[in-house]
């Protein structure tokens, strides 16, 4: 999720819905959070940021969610630079660039980008 900006939280829930749900169907499935979506990794952040002012749903509430029907999330390590290291538990891997490239180009990979 590179280009998906946290002020913006309308751009996060249908990219993590259908990875949950992908999830739940027994796909495997990773979630990278890069460039801006990085600031989503570290700890605090995503509990601040609301999707329903009515439920006071987070989008940490929908990232918990997304890990516990199997959703592996990792972070790109230059995010780690602009946003800080103290990581969400639900982060488990930090990844470089040759990372999300060699992931990408792998025959049996389908990558849905937003």
């Amino acid at each position: 999720m590179a280009n998906s900006d946290p002020n913006h939280p309308e751009g996060f829930y249908a990219p993590l819905f259908q990875a949950t749900v992908a999830a739940a169907m027994a796909h495997e499935v990773e979630v990278i959070f890069t460039g801006l979506s990085g600031i989503l990794a570290i700890a605090g952040k995503a509990e601040t940021v609301e999707l329903n002012i009515d439920t006071h749903r987070t989008m940490y509430d929908v990232i918990r969610e997304a890990h516990q029907a199997g959703v592996v999330f990792k972070v790109c390590t230059p995010s780690l630079k602009m946003w800080g290291e103290n990581l969400i538990e639900e982060i488990e891997e930090t990844v470089g660039a040759a990372y999300v490239i060699g992931e990408a180009m792998e025959d049996d990979t389908v990558t849905f980008t937003y």
